[in-house]
């Protein structure tokens, strides 16, 4: 059967497929400490979870509209307002299958063919692949270490050119856990305003910072929210990632298309889960501070154990869950036994060989990286950091 250019072009996703891959081995009974996919290991809340129940019992399991039920697109409003300081009407709302659909929407919507999307590295794996499903070029605006990997608003107008349309911006960053400060994101809006670049503004991991604040995007002013689609949901934030809720807030016109092209591919997110979203967004929010310490207990650790070893380079993350080591001195040397020659091939060396899961900082679009998360408990962190320790004594 003949598959489409398009289909061609897709990549599996890296970081799935490292999860696949390490699930396999547990299940062969190999005692394996991943550091790999990015999701709270903490439970849902029992209010969430006792929400989603009633909706079943209540008969709550039909098709709602395909943008998401009005009481829940309400509260979204509400939690933007609260948190964000930021006034939209449900209408500007679209409740999706998870914020990946909803960044989706918003890209097959703003991108036309031949259109350049700016997309700073490290990046989430999938918008790349997302810009080039909607027939657009992502351009890779490179960061590093030393930069806190944020990209800089004279980096931006500098990539600009007359195919331009759209700026993917994470903050907090999946990878590195970087936050951009007020004044950066004055600066870039600067730039977005000036030459009508649109923006989706990815705030899902908002509700895990450690030090700053969040600053959301869309708020710098006016002239901003109207080019800005925020995009957040409660995967993170309340530890839901199998529920699949995001959102999406912006322009009326956008939300409105995004959510016609929802309702031609998945309808409506799932019944059940939009109820327990709304449980999440309007009940005791106590489960995320008791959470958003103990990853910051976590992330301290990791770091701290990370900067002692040969040939890593942490820096410590203000948010996310996730560290983002610079390992470049360890390319091109062995380590038991086996030439390092990219962050990939040591990636494989860690799993098979000290059975540690690490994503490398290739399906990010860098070199030289490794991303651990410490979604995971301090127990599997200790006991994972020491094979890491163990295996780099190899290191010749």
């Amino acid at each position: 059967m003949k598959l489409s250019v398009r289909a061609k072009s897709i990549g599996a996703s890296l970081t799935l497929a490292l999860d696949a891959k390490t699930k396999a081995l547990i299940k062969e009974g190999v005692d394996v400490i991943s550091f790999g996919v990015g999701e709270p290991d903490f439970d849902t809340p029992d209010h969430i979870k006792e929400a989603a129940i009633e909706a079943i019992d209540a008969g709550f399991t039909k098709y709602t509209p395909a943008s998401g039920i009005p009481e829940l697109r309400e509260a979204i409003c509400s939690k933007f307002k609260k948190d964000n300081n930021l006034e939209y009407k449900p209408s500007q709302i679209l409740v999706s299958c998870g914020a990946k659909h909803s960044i989706y929407n918003a890209v097959q919507v703003l991108c036309d063919d031949g259109d350049e999307v700016i997309v700073p590295a490290p990046y989430w794996v999938s918008y790349p692949e997302m810009v080039n499903l909607a027939g657009g070029k992502p351009v890779i605006l490179p960061t590093s270490i030393e930069t806190g990997f944020k990209i800089t608003a004279k980096q931006l107008e500098e990539s600009l050119t007359p195919k331009t349309s759209l700026l993917i911006l994470n903050t907090p960053s999946n990878p590195t856990g970087a936050i951009y400060t007020r004044e950066e994101l004055e600066e870039i809006a600067d730039v977005c305003v000036k030459h009508n670049i649109a923006v989706i503004s990815d705030e899902i991991y908002e509700k895990l910072i450690y030090e700053g604040e969040h600053v959301s995007f869309a708020s710098i002013s006016p002239q901003v929210k109207d080019i800005t689609i925020t995009v957040n949901g409660v995967s993170k934030a309340y530890s839901m990632t199998g529920w699949r809720i995001g959102y999406a807030a912006g322009p009326g016109d956008v939300i409105e298309a995004m959510g016609n092209l929802q309702s031609h591919s998945t309808s409506n997110a799932t019944s059940i889960s939009q109820k327990a979203a709304l449980a999440g967004l309007l009940g005791p929010q106590e489960p995320l501070e008791a959470m958003r310490i103990e990853f910051n207990k976590r992330r301290d650790y990791m770091v701290s154990r990370l900067n002692d070893m040969p040939g890593v380079k942490c820096l410590t993350p203000p948010g996310a869950f996730y560290v983002y080591p610079d390992v470049s001195a360890i390319i091109g040397r062995k380590l038991a036994g086996q030439t390092v020659t990219n962050d990939s091939v040591l990636a494989d060396i860690l799993l098979e060989d000290a059975r540690i899961a690490v994503v490398p900082g290739a399906a990010f679009g860098t070199e030289g990286n490794l991303r651990f998360s410490y979604a995971t408990s301090m127990e599997k962190i200790e006991e994972g950091l020491d094979r890491l320790e163990e295996i780099l004594k190899t290191l010749e």
